[in-house]
């Protein structure tokens, strides 16, 4: 054999090895995922939906619809770790270019993951969890045969009359909004427009959705950890607040021992009885303040709302920036690449140090994100129950994780956060050119997140004040009204 056949062979053999590596690890990551997802909706799913026990037709379609919820939510867990894992990963080769044990972590790997994540976002928004809704409320064509088939037949007819209608809706919207030849030709692409166009929609929802829950979920992060910790206050005696209410306790249970109504105060049992339980729970929250050390009670709280006042800051600072930047310099626009040159330059000026915080940013805004998701009027019937939520739930919450999820990455490189461009189809979308979406995309988050972050931190600032002065003791103004007798 020649060499110039030998290296070729040894380059084809060599890209195999790589292709096959790549796949591996594909696979580990998402069956770990996977695992994970598993325990998690068993521990929120309604066992009675799953047994046996009444029919077992319908227990199971249920598991089937819940192995693909399972699936959509492992997808929307990658999604979240997607643009994490490619900063870290783009971090590790600049501290170690030359070690033998990450040279798996290459451009190749990354560039697969978020083209797989694509391809999965589309296919459980688009087909698996419509099917999986349809499939549990099926119940076969009438005159056919009952059975997991007829119902299969049943849910594909419906599924592909809605297929056939979405696309329908999405042919006639890109025919009004382009009417050139080149976008009539691009009418009868399926895959290579219909689908990237319909995902472009899904996008600029998930966005417009982070943008709005966001900040709410910011300030409602703050309310959430002012319940969960131990706050201190000022000027507070608690030794002498815990004696006396024991004391109002005490007294108060006496009378509902005792029953009987003194001569010149007519006890009513129902009210005495909801006073006791006020003043009981007072009690109890006062022992969990009094019982907490000194170092939780006095720096635990600042600490954390202190962290939470620095990331929220600093999200809002850098948006500011990234706005400055969209106003001198196209290039700070998002736009996507086909190429993930990793290793050579870090996507942040301050290193590793700006790399991790990016990291962390990424994290806080989607935790913030889905908290403000489900505290939202419109959403919070969606809510899960330990042990007791409904498939149908189940699918839902599926679908609004999967959304937010999957727009994470363009949210967060839209708004600044990241350098790192989008890879594959995430950059592919229409409207990501578009300056004036993308400048008043970043004048809301920044607008709506400083104006939710300045009424909460005031509200607490003068509810304590005012608990620490004494002044909610002071009785309200009242005002006088005649009351007019009525005739006997």
């Amino acid at each position: 054999m020649a060499p110039v056949e030998q290296d070729a062979l040894a380059v084809r053999e060599q890209l195999f090895h790589d292709r096959v590596r790549e796949c591996i690890i594909c696979a580990l990551l998402f069956a770990s995922l996977y695992i994970l997802c598993h325990f998690i909706i068993t521990h929120f799913k309604k066992h009675t939906d799953f047994t046996a026990v009444h029919d077992d037709e319908d227990a199971a379609v249920n598991k089937i619809a819940l192995e693909l919820c399972t699936f959509t939510l492992a997808v929307a867990l990658g999604a979240v770790l997607l643009l994490p894992f490619s900063i870290i990963s783009n971090e590790v080769l600049l501290s170690f270019p030359q070690n033998y044990y990450i040279q798996w972590l290459n451009g190749s790997l990354i560039h697969g993951l978020w083209n797989l994540v694509f391809l999965f976002s589309n296919m459980s928004l688009v087909f698996l969890m419509p099917f999986a809704y349809f499939f549990t409320e099926s119940e076969g064509f009438a005159g056919s045969k009952k059975g997991i088939m007829a119902r299969v037949y049943e849910t594909s007819v419906v599924l592909l009359l809605l297929t056939l209608l979405v696309l329908g809706m999405v042919w006639v919207a890109s025919a009004i909004v382009g009417n050139d030849a080149a976008s009539r030709q691009s009418l009868y692409d399926l895959w290579e427009y219909y689908l990237p166009y319909l995902y472009s929609c899904i996008s600029l929802f998930g966005v417009l959705l982070l943008l709005l829950c966001t900040p709410f979920g910011l300030s409602i992060m703050f309310t959430v950890t002012g319940k969960l910790l131990v706050k201190p206050r000022l000027l507070e005696d608690l030794d002498e607040q815990l004696s006396c209410t024991r004391f109002e306790e005490a007294a108060v249970s006496y009378r509902i021992r005792s029953g009987k109504a003194s001569c010149w105060l007519n006890l009513d049992m129902e009210m005495l009885r909801e006073q006791f339980f006020a003043i009981r729970s007072k009690r109890r929250k006062l022992e969990l303040r009094h019982r907490a050390s000194p170092w939780q009670r006095n720096l635990g709280y600042p600490l954390a709302m202190l962290g939470l006042l620095a990331l929220t800051g600093i999200s809002v600072l850098i948006v500011c920036f990234h706005v400055l930047e969209l106003l001198l310099d196209d290039a700070a626009m998002p736009r996507g690449i086909q190429d993930a040159s990793l290793g050579q330059v870090s996507f942040s000026i301050f290193g590793s140090f700006g790399a991790a915080l990016q990291v962390v940013l990424i994290f806080y805004l989607m935790v913030s994100s889905v908290v403000g998701f489900y505290s939202s009027p419109l959403f919070t019937r969606l809510l899960p129950e330990r042990q007791d939520t409904p498939l149908t739930k189940i699918i839902g919450n599926c679908v609004s994780l999967l959304v937010l999820s999957s727009a994470l990455p363009v949210f967060s490189r839209t708004l600044g956060i990241t350098r790192f461009d989008l890879l594959g189809d995430f950059g592919r979308f229409n409207w990501l050119g578009n300056f004036y979406i993308v400048f008043l995309y970043n004048m809301g988050f920044a607008g709506l997140t400083t104006l939710c972050l300045v009424k909460r931190v005031s509200w607490a600032v003068q509810a304590e004040l005012i608990r620490a002065f004494g002044l909610h003791k002071l009785p309200l103004p009242m005002t006088r009204c005649r009351i007019r007798s009525k005739p006997c």
